[in-house]
């Protein structure tokens, strides 16, 4: 039966990969050291237009947390020649969508719009990225939505503190340790000049990636390209980039965070290696094993046999620099956590012990590439991918060949990540309670 199923998904991982073709694009700087990636695709009449910033919030000064989540609101506030309020208008006006996002790490500014429009869409990104308002009327407007924003995600929502209190425990030196959404106090205290000084060291050419991919003809587009972006000039100011390398734990940080939320959550966070490296796509697919669907490891055992948790997951918060493997399980009513909390370590200690089979390796690299292949199934998709793999590794063409790396694990590098990585010495355990069951 084994054997016929390992036959089953490779012959089903051999379909995957004959249907994956590559991903064409051509890339080059301006003078000003703007990076362009331009994905050509006619298969329908939209195209992608997006800008990423390699700015995060571990870019921040520590006094100051929250800067590039509050940029990416700021920015939105029109320029020299948007009205306020009028960026999205053109937007919808032209049948289109636009939104932004920030992590630790980038911003990233996008906007779909019909092909005939894509001229729009350049023209709106280089006058946030020239001619942006940042005044005193739109800094105290956007105050108020991060701070309504913090309410609804943070403070408001089920378990919606779980990796800021999760990083600042895992953290006690790298910037990594402050969320993205930052300190209120912090930029209530800030001036309008400490402002206008973070535009004009981060928002800059020099500093960002301007990725297209869509319907457009290369050359009208080059051209365009050179007329909105070409005279934008490069930025003067030191940016800064932190080199803190997190001290190893020498003992598990453990702790209890009392809440509203009405059933209790476990969770455990181990130090991982940062995206790219060799042993992150290990450690990327032991969580895959762990917690990658009903049928996954934690799931079945915490889950479904013993009845401990109502749901269990595990997923690797990767980032430029060393980030967090999470494993975490919302617990039965009732259940104490600690049994969940030894459930689960106990599934963890069979993969360091035993490995996993050959078939279940092979499963685990269907899941990996099927979600490989839907998240370049879109042209937004594809100008973020592109940008990223250009960012974080200096090589866009990851897009097309990352996955040989995830390929390449043996189930042998499994066991080792696990061995390696889920140090239950030098974790972070922590118990979030309702603060009524005290």
């Amino acid at each position: 039966m084994r054997f016929t199923l390992t036959l089953c998904l490779a012959a089903a991982f051999g379909t995957l990969s004959a249907q994956r073709a590559p991903i064409e694009f051509e890339e080059y700087d301006l003078k000003n050291g703007l990076h362009v990636i331009l994905h050509e695709d006619h298969s329908a009449p939209i195209v992608a237009v997006s800008v990423m910033y390699h700015v995060g919030s571990k870019n921040e000064n520590p006094e100051r947390t929250g800067m590039a989540h509050f940029f990416e609101h700021l920015l939105f506030e029109g320029s020299e020649n948007i009205g306020r309020g009028e960026f999205f208008k053109y937007i919808q006006n032209a049948g289109g969508q636009n939104n932004a996002n920030t992590s630790n790490d980038r911003t990233f500014y996008y906007e779909v719009l019909p092909s005939n429009q894509l001229e729009l869409g350049l023209w709106l990104e280089s006058e946030r990225m020239l001619h942006a308002k940042v005044d005193k009327a739109g800094i105290e407007t956007q105050r108020e939505v991060v701070k309504e924003e913090r309410r609804q995600r943070v403070d408001n929502q089920p378990y919606g503190n779980l990796i800021e209190e999760t990083m600042k425990r895992a953290y006690t030196e790298h910037p990594y340790q402050w969320p993205v959404i930052g300190s209120m106090q912090h930029l209530n205290a800030a001036e309008d000049q400490e402002f206008t000084e973070f535009y004009e060291t981060f928002y800059v050419p020099n500093n960002a990636v301007l990725s297209i991919a869509g319907d457009f003809n290369r050359k009208d587009l080059k051209r365009m390209i050179e007329m909105y972006f070409g005279s934008v000039p490069t930025g003067t100011n030191d940016i800064p980039r932190p080199d803190i390398i997190e001290p190893k734990k020498v003992a598990e940080v453990r702790d209890t965070i009392w809440g509203d939320d009405q059933l209790p959550l476990v969770l455990m966070a181990y130090p991982i290696p940062a995206e790219g490296t060799p042993d992150y796509y290990a450690v990327d697919l032991l969580n895959t094993a762990l917690s990658g669907g009903q049928s996954s490891r934690l799931n079945r055992a915490v889950v479904d046999d013993q009845e401990l948790a109502v749901f269990c997951g595990a997923f690797s918060f990767g980032l430029e620099d060393p980030g967090q493997t999470i494993a975490y399980a919302v617990a039965n009513i009732g259940t104490d956590p600690s049994q969940v909390e030894t459930a689960m370590v106990s599934e963890i200690n069979k993969v360091k012990a035993l490995g996993i089979s050959d078939a279940e390796l092979s499963k685990l690299k269907n899941q990996v590439e099927s979600g490989f292949v839907q998240s370049n199934s879109t042209m937004r998709g594809i100008a973020e991918s592109l940008a990223n793999y250009h960012m974080y590794f200096g090589d866009a063409d990851l897009i097309n060949n990352e996955i040989d790396r995830y390929m390449a694990v043996t189930a042998q590098d499994i066991q080792n990540a696990a061995i390696k990585y889920y140090d239950h010495d030098h974790r972070v355990v922590l118990y979030f309670m309702n603060e009524n069951a005290q």
